[in-house]
Protein backbone atom coordinates (compact mmCIF):
# COMPACT_ATOMS: atom_id res chain seq x y z
CA UNK A 1 0.00 0.00 0.00
CA UNK A 2 1.20 3.41 -0.53
CA UNK A 3 0.36 6.82 0.93
CA UNK A 4 -2.88 8.75 -0.40
CA UNK A 5 -4.56 11.67 0.61
CA UNK A 6 -8.09 11.48 1.51
CA UNK A 7 -10.80 13.98 2.31
CA UNK A 8 -12.90 13.10 5.14
CA UNK A 9 -15.01 15.56 6.89
CA UNK A 10 -14.05 17.99 4.02
CA UNK A 11 -10.33 18.00 5.28
CA UNK A 12 -7.30 16.44 2.90
CA UNK A 13 -5.82 13.86 5.51
CA UNK A 14 -2.25 12.22 4.08
CA UNK A 15 -3.35 8.47 5.04
CA UNK A 16 0.17 6.91 5.64
CA UNK A 17 0.71 3.19 4.76
CA UNK A 18 0.83 0.64 6.66
CA UNK A 19 4.51 -0.89 5.81
CA UNK A 20 5.71 2.73 5.17
CA UNK A 21 9.55 3.21 6.97
CA UNK A 22 9.41 3.96 10.97
CA UNK A 23 9.88 7.05 12.51
CA UNK A 24 12.69 6.55 14.63
CA UNK A 25 14.01 10.42 14.49
CA UNK A 26 12.91 14.10 14.34
CA UNK A 27 13.99 13.91 10.33
CA UNK A 28 12.10 11.00 9.55
CA UNK A 29 8.97 13.20 11.18
CA UNK A 30 10.06 16.01 8.74
CA UNK A 31 10.00 13.84 5.78
CA UNK A 32 6.07 13.04 6.63
CA UNK A 33 5.62 16.59 6.64
CA UNK A 34 7.33 17.51 3.69
CA UNK A 35 4.97 14.83 2.11
CA UNK A 36 1.99 16.20 3.68
CA UNK A 37 3.14 20.19 3.47
CA UNK A 38 1.64 21.10 0.38
CA UNK A 39 -1.55 18.39 0.01
CA UNK A 40 -2.90 17.92 3.52
CA UNK A 41 -3.72 19.43 6.67
CA UNK A 42 -3.96 16.23 8.92
CA UNK A 43 -1.40 13.07 8.61
CA UNK A 44 -2.98 9.89 9.71
CA UNK A 45 0.12 7.66 10.17
CA UNK A 46 -0.52 4.52 11.79
CA UNK A 47 1.28 3.91 15.68
CA UNK A 48 3.27 0.82 14.11
CA UNK A 49 5.16 2.76 12.37
CA UNK A 50 6.41 4.63 15.62
CA UNK A 51 9.82 3.93 16.58
CA UNK A 52 9.08 1.94 20.27
CA UNK A 53 10.89 4.45 22.09
CA UNK A 54 7.91 7.06 21.04
CA UNK A 55 6.11 5.10 23.84
CA UNK A 56 9.01 5.33 26.33
CA UNK A 57 8.13 9.21 27.43
CA UNK A 58 11.58 9.75 28.79
CA UNK A 59 13.23 8.86 25.28
CA UNK A 60 11.93 12.54 24.86
CA UNK A 61 11.01 10.78 20.99
CA UNK A 62 7.40 11.75 21.54
CA UNK A 63 8.53 15.48 21.91
CA UNK A 64 10.42 15.71 19.27
CA UNK A 65 8.18 14.30 16.83
CA UNK A 66 5.16 16.01 17.86
CA UNK A 67 6.87 19.24 18.47
CA UNK A 68 7.46 18.91 14.29
CA UNK A 69 4.00 18.69 13.56
CA UNK A 70 3.09 21.92 15.99
CA UNK A 71 5.78 23.63 14.75
CA UNK A 72 4.49 23.02 10.58
CA UNK A 73 0.93 23.16 11.69
CA UNK A 74 0.19 19.74 10.64
CA UNK A 75 -1.98 17.96 12.49
CA UNK A 76 -1.16 14.24 13.10
CA UNK A 77 -3.44 11.48 14.07
CA UNK A 78 -1.50 8.54 15.45
CA UNK A 79 -4.06 5.37 14.32
CA UNK A 80 -4.26 2.31 16.08
CA UNK A 81 -4.56 0.05 19.27
CA UNK A 82 -1.68 1.37 21.45
CA UNK A 83 -3.56 -0.20 24.47
CA UNK A 84 -0.65 -2.38 25.79
CA UNK A 85 1.70 0.92 26.08
CA UNK A 86 -0.66 2.67 27.89
CA UNK A 87 -1.15 0.12 30.13
CA UNK A 88 2.61 0.26 30.95
CA UNK A 89 2.83 4.18 31.15
CA UNK A 90 0.88 6.64 33.25
CA UNK A 91 2.84 9.08 32.10
CA UNK A 92 1.71 7.87 27.88
CA UNK A 93 -1.76 8.09 29.26
CA UNK A 94 -1.85 11.76 30.53
CA UNK A 95 -0.19 12.24 27.13
CA UNK A 96 -2.87 10.85 25.26
CA UNK A 97 -5.83 12.25 27.13
CA UNK A 98 -4.04 15.67 27.48
CA UNK A 99 -3.69 15.49 23.24
CA UNK A 100 -6.90 14.00 22.50
CA UNK A 101 -8.69 17.12 24.12
CA UNK A 102 -6.50 19.23 21.68
CA UNK A 103 -6.79 20.25 17.89
CA UNK A 104 -3.43 19.43 16.92
CA UNK A 105 -2.29 15.78 17.53
CA UNK A 106 -4.46 12.71 18.50
CA UNK A 107 -4.38 9.20 19.36
CA UNK A 108 -7.18 7.10 17.87
CA UNK A 109 -7.93 3.52 17.30
CA UNK A 110 -9.01 3.79 13.28
CA UNK A 111 -9.76 6.71 10.91
CA UNK A 112 -13.70 6.75 11.92
CA UNK A 113 -12.47 7.91 15.22
CA UNK A 114 -10.63 10.19 13.71
CA UNK A 115 -13.52 11.84 11.82
CA UNK A 116 -14.57 12.57 15.56
CA UNK A 117 -12.04 15.15 15.65
CA UNK A 118 -12.27 17.07 12.39
CA UNK A 119 -14.90 19.93 11.37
Amino acid sequence: MTDRVEQRNGVPVLICADDGPPLAAAQDALDVIGAAFSCSDVVALPAARLDERFFTLDTGLAGEIMQKFVNYRIRLAIVGDISAHLAASSALRALVHESNKGRQIWFVTDLEDLDTHLP
